[in-house]
């Protein structure tokens, strides 16, 4: 009777388990079919209908930009274009110019010259604008430029600049051009081997690897891994680099979805490099996805160090799915959680504020948890290290400087002062004098949180028409706003003359002169060293 008694009651459990599932599936289905029936005769009927002719491509492109606004910023259309980017990304491999390419109000601009690359071989410089490729005018093309300096290996491209004011013409030849994911890497002292990983891409995990035995190799008996400014890229590179230093079938990160068939658990599959080499990893507030999930695992496995800043916190999982017409759509399809069970996310997309924007998890909500060796650890806000530095931390306003390109474009103006100079540049009090200059004869708009704030009060009284009777009471907050800005600039003069820097450095010596500068004048990796040589105080925090 017993056994009977249970069938009698588990089958219809299970029965009306699968009824729910089928019922929620059809209920889902018929409303995106209604929906895009809908959609679809409005697309229709517009376009058939308007006074005026229409771009369907282009009312579509908005259209589905505008739909996919409303998830995250991480979910995205990508056209036939796009999807070459992508490849590129991804492969860091590309036939083309060996250099950054930024379109910014209007006008195209090299970002920065790769060295040894057709552009840096061609003469182009980091600042020039771009104002025409072979016979397409750039003032008058929409699409991305960067599209056009592709294309077959040793194909001529003529491209006419402006540089400081001065019209010039340059002929390119384009050639096969690879970012490396490990741009650097050597043996510092007291035997510390330094890698730097930029992005992940197919090779990141191979190139950090080979680093890691010619450092071994050289002697090094400790490694620092650079994580700074890293964006990320492919997950599994991100499980195989944390395969270097830990153990074969130790959990790395899950990633769980609302679709089951995205619910993964990545283990590492390979004999490891090194169990016991000490390691230091440097990350910052530019480090996000795959950097965080290094950092993350290392941190909650207690096999290394985290030092820097809080990083960015992106623990959303993207995949591309290919749809017609060779184009993808990339979908945030889970969210990845570290050997610890957190998700380091720091935006909850799902809730807006009244500005449209993500709401940021505060840290009162912030959820504890434990590493292997018990340690505690935090979600919610990017990877916490276990040793804050200050100096990695960025001010407001510094940030503001930055999104407005002042610094690249003051240094700019700074290079060609003197453009054959050799050795380390050095930026004076003066030059930080002259770039506070330069923000007012610009008139360049810093939008911090406050700035912003100001301008919408102006917006909303002009639109309820009592701006005039505000005016004077308005400048008066205007001028004081002016005042505390150039207050904030004098106190964070080191972080931009800093800044200004490194810029000039990448100019006159590229992005290796750069590192190099590092090995030998940097804050974090100078406490990276002294933390690794302290065997007491690095296993203190690990407590081992």
């Amino acid at each position: 009777m017993k056994p009977y008694f249970k069938r009698k009651i588990i089958i219809p459990v299970v029965t009306l388990t699968f009824l729910f599932i089928g019922v929620s599936f059809k209920n889902d289905f018929f409303e995106i079919a209604k929906q895009i029936e809908i959609f679809t005769g409005v697309f229709k009927t517009v376009n058939q209908n308007y006074v005026d002719e229409t771009n369907p491509g282009e009312m579509m492109d908005v259209a589905i930009k505008g739909m996919l606004k409303e998830l995250d910023p991480y979910t995205v259309f990508f056209n036939e274009q796009d999807v070459l980017k992508f490849k590129i990304n991804n492969t860091g491999e590309y036939t083309g110019i060996g250099a950054m390419v930024q379109r910014k109000d209007g006008k195209v601009y090299l970002k920065e010259i790769y060295k040894g690359f057709p552009a840096d071989k061609a003469g182009l410089k980091a600042g020039d604008e771009i104002t025409q490729i072979g016979d397409v005018n750039l003032k008058e093309y929409t699409e991305d430029a960067s599209q056009l300096l592709k294309g077959a290996k040793n194909t001529a491209v003529v491209v006419q600049y402006i540089r400081q004011g001065k019209s010039q013409t340059a002929t390119i030849i384009l050639d096969e051009v690879e970012i490396k994911a490990v741009p650097f890497y050597a043996l510092l002292k007291d035997n510390v081997g330094y890698i730097v990983l930029s992005k992940f891409t197919e090779k990141a995990s191979s190139e950090t690897k080979a680093a890691l035995l010619d450092l071994k190799k050289q002697g090094a008996t400790k490694i620092i891994l650079d994580l700074r400014g890293n964006p990320g890229g492919l997950l599994h590179e991100a499980v195989n680099i944390c395969n270097l230093f830990v153990a074969k079938d130790e959990l790395i990160v899950t990633t769980k979805s609302k679709n089951p068939k995205h619910n993964h658990v990545y283990k590492t599959k390979n004999e490891p490099i090194d169990l016991e080499i000490p390691l230091a990893v440097i990350v910052d507030g530019k480090s996000a996805s795959a950097s965080e999930i290094v950092a993350g695992a290392i941190q909650d496995l207690d096999r290394g160090v985290v030092l820097g800043s809080r990083s960015f916190g992106k623990g959303l999982v993207q995949r591309p799915l290919d749809l017609s017409y060779g184009t993808q759509v990339k979908v945030t399809i889970s969210r990845y959680y570290t050997p610890s069970g957190r998700c380091i996310q720091a935006l909850d997309y799902s809730k807006k504020d009244e500005n449209g924007k993500a709401i940021k998890k505060n840290q009162t909500e912030f959820n504890s948890f434990k590493t292997k060796a018990g340690r505690t650890v935090y979600d919610g806000g990017g990877v916490l290290p276990d040793v804050e530095i200050e100096e990695s931390k960025t001010a407001n306003i510094t940030d503001a400087v930055v999104k407005k390109d002042a610094v690249f474009n003051f240094a700019t103006q700074l290079y060609y002062k003197n453009p054959t100079q050799t050795g380390i540049p050095s930026v004076s009090d003066a030059d930080f004098a002259n770039f506070k200059t330069y923000l007012k004869q610009e008139k360049i708009s810093l939008d911090t949180e406050t700035n912003q704030a100001l301008k919408n009060v102006l917006e909303s009284a002009k639109k309820e028409k009592i701006d005039t009777e505000i005016a004077a009471e308005y400048k008066q907050l205007e001028l004081a706003l002016e005042r505390n800005q150039d207050l904030a600039l004098d106190k964070n003069k080191n972080q931009i003359k800093k800044l200004l820097q490194e810029e000039l450095i990448i100019r006159y010596q590229y992005r290796e002169g750069l590192y190099t500068f590092y090995t030998k004048n940097n804050t974090e990796i100078e406490k990276a060293i002294a933390l690794l040589n302290n065997t007491s105080q690095y296993k203190s925090i690990l407590k081992k």
